[in-house]
């Protein structure tokens, strides 16, 4: 049967299990005892009110005896068993009460007692919630004698400093990645200026080559550039902080794909909502997302294909819609798609271009602005990718928020 809504049934949690458990003792122990009480009552009953030894022949009152009708003494007799049995009748009901208030009693107790002993648990689960990457070096520094609950949060102490360790050799990471991994690929761009620059005449071949070695160095460098922005993604480092409108993002990257989708004759439909959705986040990362967003629909998509690019405000809620054409996609395989390196393949658009890292960032600048990114294989073929960002809490203008009028 199911329940009004009005009824709020508390949760199986541990208490709530712990005061159960203290009723349900108590409860037995009470009928037990009752079983034990009526059952002395009665029988003390009978061995009062039971039939007396016969008078022998001789004893004063003996003729009277057999004189007298033997229905006359049956009757204080049966009078002081009635008695007998509604006094025991009267003591079984007023148990019953009894049992039922201290029942009630019991679970009251119970549930103070279950409280009392989960406190420690509940401060430790709270601590650990309000623990995040941000201050990894606060501790649930649990106090109290050296018992289990004393063991659990030291135990979980030792997990956040190895936890802190990790995070901040990651940070050095990314801080140092940038320079040291830069530095040899400016040295090799470099080196092939000055190969090309020299007076004498360059063979063809190694123009070409040269030309070859300038692409994969371009390509490395924006692998690169996409590792240091996820990681920073990741670890929601955000340096700064401004008012963005989605709409003018979108402008920008399709400004930047332009040539690209000109070349491949896409047909591009922007259905953005008046006045633009306004965030606030990282100005540079929250524009990595819409470029790679964009890019990936003019990327992944059939010649002469189109592109449909929605940005509107609901409520308390941003967000930014891209759907494009193309062959039918496999949802499982479209699920994954925000993982690293996770790509459909040629047999997706016919090449296997990109880094396989376009949504993984997508999907760590969403999250690090407190937002989410959902992938849809569309019925009729192709993708569609809504990203969902808190709206900014009231809308600058252009010029407060940076941004060309």
């Amino acid at each position: 049967m199911r329940l009004p809504n009005w009824v709020r049934l508390p949760g199986r949690t541990v208490r709530v299990r712990l005061t159960v458990l203290y009723v349900l003792l108590f409860l037995f122990s009470g009928a037990l005892l009752l079983v034990i009480a009526s059952g002395v009552t009665v029988h003390s009953s009978a061995m009062v009110t039971g039939p007396k030894a016969p008078r022998q022949p001789g004893q004063p009152g003996a003729r009277t005896h057999r004189l007298q009708s033997p229905a006359a003494p049956l009757q204080p007799r049966a009078a002081h068993l009635l008695g007998q049995d509604q006094l025991g009748h009267v003591l079984f009901i007023s148990s019953l009460i009894a049992l039922a208030i201290m029942t009630i009693v019991s679970a009251a107790l119970g549930w103070l007692v279950a409280g009392r002993a989960l406190r420690p648990v509940r401060q430790m689960t709270a601590a650990a919630q309000r623990i995040s990457e941000d201050n990894l070096h606060e501790r649930l520094a649990v106090a109290g004698p050296r018992d289990e609950l004393k063991e659990l949060g030291d135990t979980i102490d030792g997990l956040l400093a190895r936890l802190e360790g990790a995070f901040n050799a990651q940070r050095r990471f990314v801080a140092n990645a940038s320079h040291e991994l830069r530095t040899p690929l400016t040295t090799m761009r470099a080196s092939l200026d000055v190969a090309l620059a020299k007076p004498e005449p360059v063979p063809p071949q190694t123009v070409a080559l040269a030309g070859r070695l300038r692409a994969e160095l371009d390509k490395v460098d924006t692998l690169l550039e996409a590792f240091l922005v996820l990681a920073r993604a990741q670890h929601h480092h955000l340096p700064s902080y401004t008012a963005l409108p989605l709409d003018y993002a979108v402008g920008a990257a399709l400004a930047d794909q332009a040539a690209a989708i000109h070349a491949r004759n896409l047909t591009v439909q922007d259905t953005s909502g008046p006045g633009g959705a306004w965030v606030t986040g990282s100005q540079a990362l929250l524009s990595r997302l819409v470029e790679n967003v964009i890019g990936n629909a003019v990327c992944h998509n059939a010649d002469g294909g189109w592109i449909r690019i929605t940005t509107q405000t609901d409520g308390h809620r941003a967000s930014l819609v891209v759907e494009n054409g193309g062959q039918v996609l496999d949802q499982r395989q479209v699920a994954e798609l925000a993982q690293p390196f996770r790509r459909l393949g040629a047999d997706r658009t016919g090449s296997a271009q990109g880094s396989g890292l376009g949504l993984s960032i997508v999907a760590a600048i969403a999250e690090a602005h407190g937002g989410t990114l959902d992938l849809q294989a569309r019925e009729g073929g192709g993708l569609r990718v809504c990203v969902e960002l808190p709206s900014a809490a009231a809308r600058p203008s252009a010029a407060e928020a940076g941004v060309p009028a």
